[in-house]
């Protein structure tokens, strides 16, 4: 890590997670599990607020609530899973990162259309990113390949959820560099989801995205 400048040196994510080959297979099952929480939102979301008598914004506060507590008690003991990396023992886990930027998208942009690309390009886009890296990739490779991808992804949500095209060619690189940054107080799994969601409400006064 430099300390001056905020930014965390790139690591082997198998040498780094707990439990090794399998920790890190279980991390990225994990992190391409997170593709369900907007079907889980949409189709199942009222229901589960209901049976615990509340609205669906406060189940979803509620949650993401839980998982900041959870996390303050886990760095209270320094304690690490199996799957997360040693260095998450002394700062917020990538997981907690991920599930925090994905609650805050669910509860300002509950729609389908915003909802569905924004949580796929990081549950997708980035497990690419760091496996076409940890390949021994160029930058330049990486970039390319990875905007594709997240291109396509924002494509089919235009073709299943409609999403407006034109936020295809914008969404795409900016999902992508929005990952790029290795800092050590905020986790590439909330940059990719807090970016592009931060770009659409910023947009949205002046073309009604919402």
């Amino acid at each position: 890590m430099d300390g001056n400048s905020g930014q965390v040196e790139m690591t082997d994510p198998i040498e780094q997670s707990k439990g090794g080959i399998y920790g890190h297979v279980l991390r990225r099952g994990i992190h391409l599990g997170l593709s369900f929480i907007p079907f889980i939102y949409f189709e199942f979301g009222e229901k589960c607020a209901e049976m615990v008598g509340l609205n669906l914004p406060q189940f979803v506060s509620a949650i993401v609530l839980m998982i900041i507590v959870a996390e303050a008690i886990r760095l209270k003991f320094s304690i690490t899973i199996f799957g997360q990396r040693e260095y998450e023992a002394h700062q917020v886990s990538a997981l907690g990162w991920g599930a925090i930027g994905i609650g805050l998208a669910v509860l300002m942009v509950p729609t389908e259309e915003y909802l569905w690309p924004i949580v796929l390009s990081l549950s997708l886009g980035d497990p690419l990113m760091g496996e076409l890296r940890r390949k021994g990739f160029e930058d330049k490779q990486v970039m390319i390949f990875s905007t594709i991808a997240i291109a396509i992804i924002w494509l089919a949500c235009w073709n299943f959820f409609s999403t407006p095209l034109w936020l295809v060619p914008l969404m795409a690189p900016l999902c992508m560099i929005s990952e790029w940054p290795r800092l050590r107080w905020i986790d590439d799994n909330a940059t990719m989801v807090l970016i592009p969601l931060c770009a659409i409400l910023l947009l949205d006064p002046f073309i009604g995205l919402l």
